[in-house]
């Protein structure tokens, strides 16, 4: 199916001249179309509500809410949706992301229980062994994860391994084990029947993902929403990076005579090993 934007490019010759002021104000400011009404719409553009409604109905909506709709579906969905003005507006950019970022942070860290936290860090303690799982745009936010998590305790692995399939991994885990599966939008249908697979294991299982995933809510203990919301088209993570650095944090401390240990160890191989730039 075209995309609205799609839909404007290949009919905009076929429109008046009122509809094609409405429609070029829409290519312009695509990223902000789900914030305004019809009736906005109209004045920004400069034309009268009818024109506007002429023109969502040639591009095939019945009402001007049809189309927001799909515009807010596309992008809970993870599609990339942008206009062409934010690569040029730097000021302008800079606040708004600014302000997107502070309200991400502030939503998780408001959402977030208290006591279901805790079991977690008390989980990822006494793991015999923790898995993560992390594919596509969630690899980067696994792997931090685990090299965070590694610095306070051993036997942290990532899933699958370069060039492998989950199932050699997943055969082996035991109730004893604790898998995190970082699985934020556009997931691969992988994830649904690996949890499946994980419950029926009775293996302990950790979620993050965007607020949104409902469907994946009920195949795993605890679920930990990260919301991905930014200013243009592309996800923003600083909220799950925040989420990795103090579940690490967290961990630490409550194992802290064991963690300081380990990473003074670590420290000692560094050295031996010569791994790292001495300032």
């Amino acid at each position: 199916m075209q995309q609205l934007d799609e839909r404007l490019r290949a009919c905009f010759n076929e429109l008046s001249p009122q509809e094609q002021r409405v429609a070029s104000f829409i290519m312009d400011h695509f990223d902000d179309l789900v914030s305004y009404n019809s009736a906005e719409l109209a004045r920004l553009s400069g034309v009268s509500k009818a024109t506007v409604s002429r023109l969502f109905r040639h591009l095939g909506y019945e009402r001007f809410k049809d189309m927001r709709d799909e515009l807010r579906t596309l992008r809970q969905s993870g599609m990339p949706l942008t206009g062409e003005r934010d690569a040029v507006q730097g000021n302008t950019l800079l606040a708004r992301h600014y302000k997107q970022e502070m309200a991400n942070l502030t939503q998780w860290v408001n959402a977030l229980d208290a006591s279901l936290f805790d079991e977690v860090i008390a989980a990822l303690a006494s793991a015999g062994r923790v898995f993560i799982v992390g594919l596509r745009n969630s690899a980067p936010v696994a792997l931090h994860l685990r090299q965070q998590l590694m610095q306070s305790r051993g036997n942290v692995w990532l899933m699958p391994q370069p060039g492998q399939t989950l199932a050699e991994d997943v055969v082996d885990i035991t109730p004893e084990d604790l898998v995190i599966v970082v699985a934020f939008r556009r997931r691969p249908r992988v994830i649904r029947p690996l949890l499946e697979a994980l419950q029926s294991q009775q293996a302990q299982v950790l979620v993050i993902s965007e607020p949104q995933a409902t469907s994946i809510r009920t195949r795993c203990r605890w679920h930990f929403a990260a919301p991905l919301d930014s200013v243009s088209a592309f996800d923003s993570y600083s909220s799950a990076m925040s989420l990795v650095n103090l579940l690490a944090n967290a961990l630490l401390h409550s194992t802290l005579s064991e963690g300081r240990q380990r990473i003074h160890h670590i420290a000692d191989l560094y050295h031996t090993l010569d791994e790292l730039e001495q300032r």
